[in-house]
């Protein structure tokens, strides 16, 4: 009797983490990798935006500024209008994926799209 309640317990455990678990993985998918802070430290004010610009930056850094930016448009600002933020950062994650892909107006793109002024005034 014992055993057969100790395997039922253990029946209904598993099933549930088996349940809950694509669920959870779910939401850690969703959650950005990076916080508005990280990529404003690493992307804007580190060098990473301006050399991907430039055309200098090496196919790492641009790959790495790309994941940097899908991060950003997951973020939620603290201040603004949701719709505004996904078009601003929308805008940029296009401009580097125009540059991943070697379009030729892609670094004219990502300098024109990553206009601080254009999302702290409403964002920040």
């Amino acid at each position: 009797m014992v055993r057969k309640s100790i395997s039922l317990a253990l029946m209904g455990a598993f099933a549930v983490i088996t349940v809950c678990s694509p669920v959870l993985a779910a939401d850690e998918d969703d959650k950005p990798k990076y916080t508005i802070k990280e990529v404003m430290k690493e992307a804007f004010k580190g060098p990473l935006v301006k050399k991907v610009a430039s055309g200098d930056a090496s196919e790492e850094e641009i790959s790495k500024l790309h994941e940097m930016l899908v991060a950003l448009a997951k973020c939620e600002p603290k201040k603004g209008e949701a719709e505004s933020w996904k078009k601003l950062t929308g805008d940029l994650v296009k401009a580097v994926e125009a540059v991943k892909e070697g379009k030729d107006d892609a670094t004219a793109m990502l300098k024109k799209a990553s206009n601080c002024k254009a999302c702290h005034s409403k964002h920040k």
